[in-house]
């Protein structure tokens, strides 16, 4: 039987104080929450704080895990938390061609890269949460 190879990766929706979304633009994705594969070693909460700093330059506060979204076939599971920024500043990276914070229906609009709005979605809406999406 051979060894199970799984990625696990973090994502975080960041809410300002104005109640507009962080969102990066990837070159393979377009336009998404930052996040990304989950490192040897480190928790959740870890990752997802350092993949927010790496791609948008937002320091932030993990205010609540969501839920999980499973690609199955892939063997995928990508984990989503609430944030708010508590530092930092708006800056691009080799992950990240634009970065900003929208007005959520503007956000939503933006994000069109396979479930990424529903992820979002979900975030937003507490009657969901916790919530696990197999696909």
């Amino acid at each position: 039987m051979a060894v199970p190879k799984h990625i696990l990766s973090a994502a975080a929706i960041v809410i300002n104080e104005k109640n507009e979304i962080l969102l990066i633009k990837g070159p393979k994705r377009g336009w998404e929450m930052p996040g990304g594969q989950v490192e040897e070693g480190e928790s959740l909460t870890n990752a997802v704080i350092r993949e927010t700093k790496e791609e948008s330059g937002i320091d932030i506060e993990v205010v609540k895990f969501c839920g999980i979204f499973q690609n199955v076939e892939d063997s995928i599971c990508n984990t989503l938390f609430l944030g708010k920024p508590i530092g930092g500043e708006l800056t691009t990276s080799p992950e990240s061609l634009e970065v900003g914070f929208f007005p959520l229906e503007e956000a939503l609009e933006m994000v069109t890269w396979n479930n990424f709005r529903q992820r979002i979605e979900y975030c937003l809406d507490e009657k969901h949460q916790p919530f696990y999406i197999g696909f």
